[in-house]
């Protein structure tokens, strides 16, 4: 009885902190400055691409004239390095005059008026990882109140230049802070990323009820090597991950980086695709000014985008990973749909891939599949042997509707059972 008690204090406590803002029930999709511009803040020299209010009005005028906004992508985030380097004569964060001359709140009203929202950055150490004011923990209520007031409607929430202790302390109180403003915004908190993004040292129940989102793992940079590393250590360990999301609560792998210099076409769609099956927050980074029409059309796959945004908000699993380098993942959808995706590891051919829905656990019966990147449909039977060609570091992405009874091996769907042993 007395364990009992010990275990229910702190969720009691935690309880009194919950986020309750109402938000991002599907994963939040927009678009984010931080991997394609960083910290350029030369407008001198790079007008075009450094952190100013034009950078960000260019990117909503896309997102709400290119057919962005309709699939979704409705959030544009400030990250780093648009503050002054010093906090107004009351002790508030103020943009840098010269990049946002027009203020935060004229930008937000420049997004609304788009049907578009706006997202902004703080760190809870003295200074940002850029090196400008941070929001320590006596700082979060004036900057919450001022998020509020500029029309803010996303906060991301960082750790650079902070402890544990500071963490542990401050993203709690942030998240009650935003919540006392009386508007609206969503939080996205960086903690488990500084705390090596598994317990013990990082509680999701907690998480869950602080944030909308949070930032598990590193920074994502502009190359396959990097997306790999982000897949692997998700997928290596989703048994931690899957239960920890749900509708107003995800993990996040980081920026969609699917139009910028890093990723092949194929390479692009696994991104889409994995990113789609972790029920991933889906920001792009890129530049929309000049996107190729091939990236565009990943990024704007309406049955990609679906399955992403699908309301059960599971966090799909890898269900296999075979010796030849193919790996099968499966994400549970509404309407008792499910999504496959078969990724190829191997840089060397096209592999075919043999199997049935029957190997991969499906009962009985006949399922409708549609391939998410062709566009093509077909109806398989569970026993039905067939072939998947998959390029090299590429997938192939299917969405199978019903019927869908799986074995019990696999329900609930965040539980891993030695049934799949003899897949592996």
């Amino acid at each position: 009885m007395h364990l009992a008690l010990l275990v229910c204090a702190p969720a009691l406590f935690v309880a009194t902190l919950a986020l309750d803002n109402g938000l991002m029930r599907t994963p939040p999709m927009g678009w984010l400055a931080w991997e394609r511009y960083r910290c350029d803040i030369d407008c001198d020299s790079d007008p075009k691409n450094c952190i100013s209010e034009n950078l960000f009005m260019d990117m909503a005028d896309r997102l709400s004239e290119d057919g962005w906004r309709e699939l979704g992508y409705v959030y544009v985030n400030i990250d780093d390095c648009w503050s002054s380097k010093e906090r107004d004569n009351q002790g508030r964060l103020q943009p840098d005059p010269k990049r946002f001359p027009g203020g935060i709140k004229k930008l937000a009203r420049y997004l609304h008026d788009r049907g578009l929202k706006l997202g902004i950055y703080g760190d809870m150490g003295t200074y940002t990882c850029g090196g400008y004011p941070g929001t320590p923990v006596e700082k979060i209520e004036i900057d919450a109140q001022t998020f509020a007031e500029w029309e803010v409607d996303m906060f991301k929430y960082d750790g650079c230049y902070s402890n544990a202790t500071e963490q542990e302390q401050g993203y709690p109180l942030m998240s009650k802070a935003l919540n006392a403003t009386g508007r609206p915004i969503g939080y996205s908190c960086s903690w488990p990323a500084y705390q090596g993004g598994l317990p013990p040292k990082v509680n999701y129940t907690q998480l869950g009820e602080i944030c909308n989102l949070w930032r598990n793992y590193g920074d994502i940079q502009d190359s396959w090597d990097s997306v790999l590393n982000i897949i692997d250590w998700f997928f290596d360990n989703q048994d931690v991950l899957i239960p920890a999301a749900a509708p107003g609560r995800w993990n996040d792998p980081d920026m969609l980086i699917i139009g910028d210099f890093g990723l092949s076409m194929d390479q692009s769609r696994s991104q889409m695709a994995l990113w789609a099956i972790m029920a991933a927050p889906l920001f792009m980074s890129n530049d929309l000014r000049t996107v190729s029409s091939g990236a565009r059309n990943i990024l704007q796959n309406k049955m990609a985008i679906s399955i992403n945004q699908d309301p059960m908000g599971i966090q799909g699993r890898r269900i296999l990973k075979e010796k030849s380098g193919i790996e099968v993942f499966w994400r549970p959808l509404s309407n008792n749909a499910s999504a496959l995706v078969f990724f190829s590891r191997r840089t060397d051919m096209p592999y075919r891939y043999h199997t049935s829905l029957a190997k991969l656990n499906y009962t009985t019966g006949s399922y409708k599949i549609f391939d998410v990147f062709t566009d093509k449909a077909t109806t398989l039977k569970d026993a039905t042997e067939f072939v998947v060609s998959v390029n090299p570091t590429g997938v192939v992405m299917w969405y199978v509707s019903a019927p869908f009874h799986f074995k019990s091996s696999f329900f609930p769907p965040y539980v891993l059972t030695s049934s799949l042993s003899s897949f592996l």
